[in-house]
């Protein structure tokens, strides 16, 4: 009997002598990629999807589209030919042949400039278009004293634009960071996956070697035929959840081909022959001083807050426009005239003036408006409240929830060294014949377990993370975002 434990206790030693002695080294032998593999970083991953996914693509479109809308609304400021011509002839009488045309220059202040030609004859023409020698020069300009002084609706609708150039630029910033967000938590889940299908892997190869080892004792008479059961059942049940892993981790891997794209715009799919990988100064725990420094940046340049100021600013534009409305509208015009020659002229003597003046008798119309505007401005600034509030918050707990991460992550590596302690232990009792392969087995799936389980709150702190960056409308990349 007692050359029996020891040729046994031999056995197992024989098979834990491929394995190191601390669990923290065996992790480490896990997370060390082989020769045919390569790392394929975060930032490498980021790197693709800002260059080449699609909706980062079509995200840039929106600042694209914002210039066009300022050009269109600067468009109400580019000069402008007008003629009309007008003709009427009967029974070989000309009644009347009218033209006018003018050149206009519209500017930012409220003085539009105005030159033109207006040549008038006829048998039958008003008198007041009678013109000596049938042609007359003008110039002159018109001028709003009233309504349209200060503002009107050309200069607010480029000021609008201007302003929704802000609004794209935030708008693409929160898209982009909405994609990346989404793109870290699959890698993430990636990682998890790869990560414990290599512990998975390793398991089942320690437990395919035990039951050779087994049932070459029991062969020889050392080990009993129970034993080989058991190792048996062990090994299968290794197999059966290596390739569980083997399947998630594949999925995984094809989830997050969806963010991989060629420059020609063709998807791509991921290699098996990359792997992700963790760097030593991701698990660095943020400090206080890091998350409010996130919150103030959050403050100044959150999309969603920088969208809610953008909207304040425009819906000012839109009350000062329609402030300006209340007055009533007084237009003053005045041109110079001169007959053939334009360098003749005598403005004391050759002109047209005009005054054109109009008023609502109510102003219910313009009051409702201008009413309307200021309520539109309350809400949004307490739309503004709310949104900051919600945002200083969810830093707040992101950020609780990554001590409280890093905390559990400490205890669990603590946890994974205990397990392997115990093992060895267990090992030990087993060579003075105290122990049996089922506490062995015990004690092996207990450390599996935290293993994985360590691995996977590794993944979880990264999204954590990740979460927080974009609570505060930021990344956590090293790569910059055109």
């Amino acid at each position: 009997m007692k050359r029996s434990l020891s040729a046994f206790s031999f056995v197992l030693l024989l098979v834990l002598s491929a394995r190191p002695i601390h669990a923290q080294k065996s992790l480490d032998e896990v997370f060390l990629l082989p020769d045919t593999v390569s790392s394929f970083t975060l930032d490498e991953f980021y790197g693709i999807i800002l260059k080449y996914h699609p909706v980062v693509k079509q995200a840039g479109l929106l600042s694209t589209m914002a210039q066009q809308q300022l050009r269109l609304a600067r468009g109400s400021f580019d000069p402008k030919l007008n003629v009309s011509l007008d003709r009427k002839d009967f029974q070989d009488k000309t009644y009347y042949d009218r033209l006018n045309g003018y050149l206009e220059f519209p500017s930012w202040f409220p003085v539009n400039p105005k030159i033109g030609l207006e040549q008038n004859r006829g048998e039958f023409l008003d008198a007041s278009e009678t013109i000596p020698g049938n042609q007359l020069w003008y110039a002159g300009v018109s001028v709003p004293i009233g309504r349209g002084l200060f503002t009107d609706e050309r200069r607010a609708m480029v000021k609008q634009a201007q302003l929704m150039q802000t609004m794209a630029e935030a708008e693409k910033i929160k898209l982009i960071n909405k994609v990346l967000l989404s793109a870290a938590k699959d890698y993430w889940e990636w990682y998890k996956a790869y990560y414990n299908f290599r512990l998975l892997d390793r398991a089942s190869a320690i437990a395919s070697e035990l039951f050779s080892r087994v049932k070459l004792d029991q062969q020889f008479g050392e080990a009993a035929v129970i034993d080989t059961v058991q190792a048996k059942i062990t090994l299968q049940s290794r197999l059966v959840e290596r390739q569980e892993a083997l399947l998630l981790f594949q999925n995984t891997g094809v989830f997050l081909s969806n963010y991989l794209w060629s420059e020609e715009s063709i998807p791509l799919q991921l290699s098996s022959a990359v792997a992700p990988v963790l760097s030593s100064d991701d698990l660095s725990l943020l400090d206080l001083q890091t998350a409010s420094t996130l919150a103030e940046q959050a403050r100044q340049n959150h999309p969603e807050l920088i969208k809610i100021r953008t909207k304040i600013d425009q819906l000012e534009v839109d009350r000062r426009l329609a402030q300006e409305f209340l007055k009533p509208r007084l237009d003053l015009s005045y041109s110079m005239l001169s007959l053939p020659d334009p360098l003749e002229v005598n403005p004391q003597r050759d002109y047209k003036f005009g005054v054109d003046f109009s008023i609502p008798v109510f102003l219910r119309k313009e009051r409702s408006k201008l009413a309307l505007t200021k309520l539109k401005v309350q809400d949004a600034q307490f739309m503004q409240s709310q949104t900051e509030r919600e945002i200083f918050n969810e830093i707040n707990t992101t950020f609780n929830t990554l001590v409280n991460s890093n905390t559990i992550l400490s205890q669990l590596r603590e946890m994974v060294n205990l397990y392997d302690r115990m093992l060895e232990a267990e090992l030990l009792n087993l060579e003075y014949g105290e122990s049996d392969l089922f506490k062995i087995n015990i004690q092996q799936e207990k450390l599996i377990q935290s293993q994985t389980k360590l691995v996977k709150l590794m993944a979880e702190y990264q999204k954590q993370k990740a979460t927080l960056y974009w609570a505060a409308g930021l990344t956590n990349l090293n790569v910059t975002v055109d």
